[in-house]
């Protein structure tokens, strides 16, 4: 158990008025040391606060006080102070299996803990809750939680979690359910393995037995070059055009049996089967937009205006979390210019993956007709990820290494976390000067036609 460690302090804040420094370590709130934010925002919650902090290596007590939603205004390091619960699943489609040695320490952490599901989004398979995590989830209503299902067959589902536990742990998504939490699913399909008949049975069972669900996302495998599973492949067209004829043809029977669709196939299947994307309003909510489901449309639609749809954003409750540290999601994607040195009125190129490439070529091209995409190919981890998420720096730096230097370079936010690339490098590390740009619809369009006037267009007159 570690303590929580200050690393920010918000001027004028309670915490600030009562001394707090970045680097104290708090010993106890109130005389508890909390497990994780979650009881910290517990703990912080009341009018008036004992903290016991460790600051330059001396002990003392402070009260802090604060008025009423008043935040404390404290930052700590990590969600989490005790330990973080592990994943002890050995799926053979994980991807944190094929993440090659040397990179970042943190992206190997496989985490199969529920507070991060309610945290950040995280995806959990539950078969290391007990019955004490759902108490805690029911009675502190850590809701919602996002649980990955993969199949409803209990022989299949443990077959391919490699755990023999993996059978039964669905029986906590029931329990989950019972109990009024709000739960989103997903469906890895994995060729050979969990497609076809078995998947028709997986949405099969959801409306037989979860029907409570408030959404299951359908996902596509991603193979890349370090995976060492002889069964893992990617999907052939075909099986693309299978899973969005299977997954349309039960949003059918949802939406006659439920009033809503609550089975979505991710937007990466539209594109591998050379198909148009469903229309922005059969997505509802689209509270899986960062699983890849309804992002294009939301993307569309910002671009031509549409403010109100939704930009994305991880599925858990962090965002309210007082003192929630910046990390994953949270981390700062470094916006804005990264060492610009061409013209603001100079061609623009947009730097994205191969499958958004797709997408936004006949955006780009209708406002800014000196305007250019880049589709940069994922050398790094090869296969078939074509995600402007999986960028790494070595795969731009190869991409701009002949480009001309008189041309404003767009690059998406999403290919950085805290600055940084996957590979630990960074945009100052790029041969040419780059824009990072959050990836949303509106925000390319005002880099694209920034200092410059859109065209216009011009028909015949009648």
């Amino acid at each position: 158990m570690s303590l929580p460690r200050v690393v920010a302090v918000a001027p004028g804040s309670p915490a600030a008025r009562a001394g707090l420094l970045p680097g104290d370590e708090i010993v106890a709130m109130d005389g508890q040391l909390p497990r994780d934010i979650i009881e910290y925002q517990l703990l912080a919650d009341q009018a008036e606060l004992e903290l016991d902090v460790r600051q330059g290596g001396l002990e003392r007590t402070v009260t802090v006080t604060r008025a009423g939603g008043e935040p404390l205004g404290i930052e700590v390091d990590a969600a989490l102070f005790d330990r973080v619960r592990t994943c002890d699943n050995h799926c053979e489609f994980c991807f944190i299996h094929q993440l090659p040695k040397g990179m970042r320490r943190s992206l190997y952490t496989r985490d199969d803990d529920y507070r991060l599901s309610f945290l950040y989004g995280n995806f959990t398979t539950l078969t290391r809750f007990t019955e004490a995590d759902l108490e805690r989830v029911v009675t502190e209503g850590l809701s919602p939680l996002w649980v990955s299902i993969h199949a409803t067959d209990p022989e299949v589902r443990a077959r391919m979690l490699r755990n023999r536990r993996g059978a039964t742990s669905l029986r906590w998504l029931r329990a989950l359910l019972d109990h009024g939490i709000e739960v989103h699913g997903q469906v890895v399909v994995c060729p050979d393995v969990n497609d076809g008949p078995i998947l028709d049975d997986t949405i099969a069972g959801v409306l037989d037995r979860y029907p409570e669900l408030s959404s299951v996302a359908c996902v596509p495998l991603g193979v890349s070059r370090f995976n060492v599973e002889g069964t893992m492949r990617p999907h052939t067209r075909a099986e693309a055009n299978f899973v969005v004829d299977l997954v349309e043809g039960w949003q059918d029977t949802f939406v006659g049996a439920l009033g809503r669709r609550l089975v979505y196939a991710a937007d990466e299947y539209y594109l591998l089967a050379g198909r148009s994307f469903p229309l922005l309003e059969t997505y509802g909510a689209i509270a899986q937009h960062d699983n890849g489901v309804g992002l294009v449309r939301a993307f569309e639609a910002r671009f031509h205006g549409r403010h109100d749809a939704p930009t994305g954003g991880p599925g858990g409750f962090f965002q309210s979390v007082d003192g929630a540290p910046a990390i994953g999601y949270r981390a700062p994607r470094a916006p804005g210019s990264i060492s610009l040195r061409a013209r603001a009125d100079a061609p623009v190129t947009v730097l994205t993956g191969s499958y958004a490439a797709e997408v936004i070529r006949p955006l780009v091209a209708a406002v800014a007709t000196d305007a250019e995409v880049l589709a940069v190919p994922n050398g790094f981890f090869g296969g078939n990820i074509g995600v402007a998420g999986l960028l790494t720096g070595v795969d731009l730096i190869e991409a701009l290494a002949q480009a001309p230097w008189n041309r404003r370079y767009l690059l998406p936010d999403v290919c950085l976390s805290g600055g940084r690339f996957l590979d630990g490098l960074g945009p100052e590390d790029l041969p040419r000067p780059v824009v990072v740009v959050p990836a949303d619809g509106a925000a390319l369009r005002a880099a694209l036609t920034a200092g410059r006037p859109e065209p216009v267009a011009v028909g015949r007159s009648r």
